[in-house]
């Protein structure tokens, strides 16, 4: 027999069934939130891998596309490789777990939550984030846990826990707040510019409704939790540390990490290392975990500086941002170009205009997500941080770098009414030394603005890192924070915005969570930042968007037709659209409202698409005046086409003034001909008179 368990979130019935399904899993909670069901296990291998020096945690969310009763699409017919979302649904989730194991700990690690059943009223990314701590809190592992997951909307200016994916589409807000017991462990957001003190109080309403969850929990662990198992630990002997505390003392190591080069001070601590190498060459057991060991050293010399010093690596002071630099058109030919520079940072983005037709479509468990007209995409090149290694394509770092630019500039892209362009950046790292991902938000937005897209406001994201003590109260917030405060800090919190509201955090810890003071602390300093980052740098290098698209980028002319028209465009099995296309060289997209974009490079011949679309789509009401071509003749009058499909006939008497013996005498074929519209005959066909036609016209 099984046991199940249920509470009421947020009017909804979570279930979860614990012995039912996976018990070969070290844990497994199978999950049901109305109709979404997922299953979520925990599994840990027996021994630590051998000659690692970091926690082997992987974390899956698989969508299976039967969740929402569809084949998956391509040739194979079955799920490959993980979506973009659900690729950043797994790292949202190892955020607020990766945390909670401890430090020591070296075996490998699997959550796994696999899609079921999607009900659209309840977001199957809560239930894997709530499941995941589930599974992982009754197993042996040991898990400092629980942890809750809770998602915030705001429609029409109300906060909504758990939005549905109705309400997902319509929402100002999509914000995720990940929290332990008494603290906020993990935030991610995507905002339409909602302002500071607002954003502060739904991470806080998500906070309380995750204290509901932990209570739940803890009643699941108090039934159904195994004792933890005992591990290996892999912590570097005390003595260790005071053998090389009398080989490097700490003036030594605080000179070696006392500079804002990266190289000079990766070639300090490689130094340091090789004479430690030395001193302990006999003692195996103590080179086995030297790195590790001046690894921790290097942190607490850092955090020591910081904290009780006030010194930061590279001599600045607590609140300044490293020497900012903006430029835009540093690539000829493409469609907009922009750098961005914040110490060793450096970050070049170049933005791509194309047709409606080029904007990605998205195969996934979301039935409002099926396509994206604005695509943001990062790389991280080794060479940016003076490393070699082969490029495989993107990890799930540029994706979610890229994910999170793409979600802080979406709030200001325009409508597809105003600029009917599908819109593509792609933020390329030249040098990294710290927070590229909103260094490339910066660059992104002056690409957008060089490229003549018409974004409503200007945004900027920057970085804070924290340091703590002992107690809650010691802390040290630090603006800007460089690759070794966030390396060897305990916060990363970014944070983008315009200058009048946020549009995106993300906030990544390694400690237990931040009380409300710190999370205020660190949203006023990003505002300030962002606000300077604006103001003095980014506007000064270009202050509004160009007013026209360049000279190499497409040029798109939309047009409104009726919809009951459209067939009439595309004609039969797409023939009429196709001979407008082949004759003209555009691209022509409809949508089902009638909305017709017409794209291309000869102003011409986006010129005569036009007047071949609004010909179709007329109604030939008497009097109006057509330019037509001969294309064929009769005893009785002549055939004219107007555009592709689109004919009508001049009648022999309304050739000419003067009466005419033979069309030929004339009108030849290929003619082109001004004609004004008579109307329908008693056949219903259209007829013309070349005869009426008014002189001015």
């Amino acid at each position: 027999m099984y046991k199940s368990f249920s509470m009421n979130l947020a009017g909804r019935t979570l279930t979860v069934d614990i012995g039912r399904v996976a018990k070969q899993a070290n844990g497994a909670a199978f999950m049901h939130y109305g109709d979404t069901t997922l299953l979520c296990t925990a599994t840990a291998s027996d021994k630590p891998r051998e000659g690692i020096d970091f926690f082997p945690l992987s974390v899956e969310y698989e969508e299976k596309m039967y969740a929402v009763g569809k084949i998956p699409g391509g040739f194979n017919k079955r799920e490959g490789k993980a979506s973009e979302h659900a690729i950043l649904t797994s790292r949202v989730i190892d955020r607020p777990m990766r945390p909670l194991f401890p430090k020591d700990y070296r075996n490998d690690v699997t959550l796994n939550n696999m899609v079921m059943a999607v009900d659209p009223e309840c977001n199957p990314e809560v239930v894997a984030m709530i499941g995941s701590s589930i599974a992982t809190c009754i197993s042996d592992i040991p898990f400092d846990g629980p942890c809750a997951a809770t998602q915030i909307g705001m429609v029409n200016g109300e906060f909504v826990v758990n939005p549905s994916l109705a309400q997902k589409e319509i929402s100002d807000l999509q914000l995720t707040v990940a929290s332990t017991r008494e603290k906020v462990i993990m935030i991610e957001a995507g905002a339409n510019e909602i302002p500071e003190d607002k954003m502060i109080e739904a991470i806080f309403k998500a906070h309380e409704v995750n204290q509901e969850i932990i209570v739940f929990i803890d009643t699941i662990v108090a039934e159904c939790g195994k004792e933890k198992h005992a591990y290996e630990s892999c912590a570097v002997p005390e003595e260790l540390f005071a053998a090389i505390k009398e080989i490097v003392t700490p003036e030594e190591m605080e000179e070696a990490v006392f500079t804002d080069e990266k190289q000079v001070r990766e070639e300090n601590i490689r130094q340091i290392t090789e004479k430690l190498e030395e001193a302990f060459a006999e003692n195996e057991e103590w080179l086995a975990v030297l790195g590790e060991a001046v690894y921790q050293y290097q942190k607490k010399t850092v955090r020591k500086m910081i904290l009780k010093d006030h010194k930061r690596p590279d001599g600045r002071a607590i609140t300044q941002i490293r020497p900012l630099a903006a430029e835009t058109d540093i690539v000829p030919r493409v469609h907009g170009s922009a750098m961005f520079t914040r110490g060793q940072t450096q970050i070049c983005t170049i933005t791509t205009l194309a047709p409606l037709s080029e904007a990605q479509r998205l195969d996934g468990l979301d039935e409002f997500e099926v396509s994206k007209r604005y695509m943001h995409h990062y790389n991280f090149p080794s060479y940016s941080v003076g490393e070699t290694k082969p490029s495989r394509g993107p990890g799930r770092r540029e994706i979610g770098h890229g994910a999170l630019a793409e979600r802080a500039l979406v709030p200001v892209i325009p409508g597809v009414e105003e600029f009917p362009y599908a819109i593509r950046t792609v933020s390329e790292t030249f040098e990294s030394n710290g927070s590229t991902s909103q260094a490339s938000i910066c660059a992104s937005t002056m690409s957008l603005m060089a490229a003549g897209v018409p974004i409503k406001k200007p945004v900027a994201g920057i970085s804070c890192g924290l340091v703590t003590g002992e107690t809650d109260d010691d802390y040290l917030v630090l603006t800007d924070i460089q690759g070794l405060e966030d390396f060897f800090g305990d916060m990363d919190f970014k944070v983008a915005g315009t200058h009048d509201g946020i549009t995106a955090i993300q906030m990544d810890i390694k400690i237990h969570g931040l009380t409300r003071q710190i999370i205020e602390e660190a949203i006023a300093r990003t505002k300030e930042a962002r606000e300077y980052i604006l103001t003095e740098v980014m506007e000064k290098c270009i202050a509004e968007p160009r007013k026209t698209v360049s000279k190499y980028a497409p040029k798109i002319v939309q047009i409104q037709i009726d919809p009951e028209k459209i067939g009439d465009v595309v004609g039969q099995r797409g023939k009429t659209i196709n001979a407008i296309i082949d004759e003209t060289g555009v691209k022509i997209d409809i949508d089902d409202s009638g909305a017709v974009s017409v794209c291309g490079t000869d102003q011409q011949m986006m010129d005569k698409a036009i007047e071949y679309i609004k010909t179709i789509t007329t109604d030939f009401e008497e009097g109006q005046i057509f330019t037509g071509k001969v294309i064929s003749i009769k005893e009785f009058g002549a055939f004219l086409e107007f555009a592709p499909g689109k004919e009508g006939m001049v009648h022999i008497s309304k050739i000419a003034k003067e009466r005419i013996n033979k069309v030929e005498d004339v009108l030849s074929l290929g003619d082109v001909v001004k004609v004004v519209c008579l109307g329908k005959d008693k056949m219903g066909r259209i007829s013309f008179s070349m005869k009426d036609v008014p002189e001015e016209a």
